[in-house]
């Protein structure tokens, strides 16, 4: 038997300014299944990555902030693990890891920073 079919899907978007957060997309996955999203900061090695789930229509929900100093993330309300992590590959390169996916997944996943400045902060 087939599993369900989720779509996450990740915003690439240029902003204006110093710093540019990239995401690489992933576009479908099923049910159960392990995945894997990028987020390099750019410019910005000493911030942290804040991940946000967004169902279409609906507001943005915070999953978690993960500093490359920190030993695990901080959750935010009904995020946790083991089903959600982060993990770094550098002071600038976040991963976030969704495992055993459902259902309501499905959503679009946007990295943030905070580079120190109100015209450095960012969002993809």
């Amino acid at each position: 038997m087939l599993g369900t079919l989720c779509t996450l899907i990740t915003a690439l978007t240029c902003v204006s300014g110093v710093t540019v957060v990239t995401q690489k997309p992933v576009v479908a996955v099923t049910t159960g299944e392990t995945v894997s999203i990028d987020c390099n900061l750019g410019t910005v090695t000493d911030s942290a990555a804040r991940w946000y789930k967004q169902i279409p229509g609906g507001v943005p929900q915070f999953v978690l902030y993960y500093h490359h100093s920190h030993s695990s993330p901080t959750y935010g309300t009904g995020f946790s693990s083991p089903k959600f992590t982060s993990t770094h590959q550098s002071t600038s390169d976040y991963r976030l890891t969704i495992k055993n996916i459902e259902e309501g997944d499905s959503a679009v996943y946007y990295c943030k920073t905070w580079g120190g400045s109100v015209d450095q902060y960012v969002s993809q």
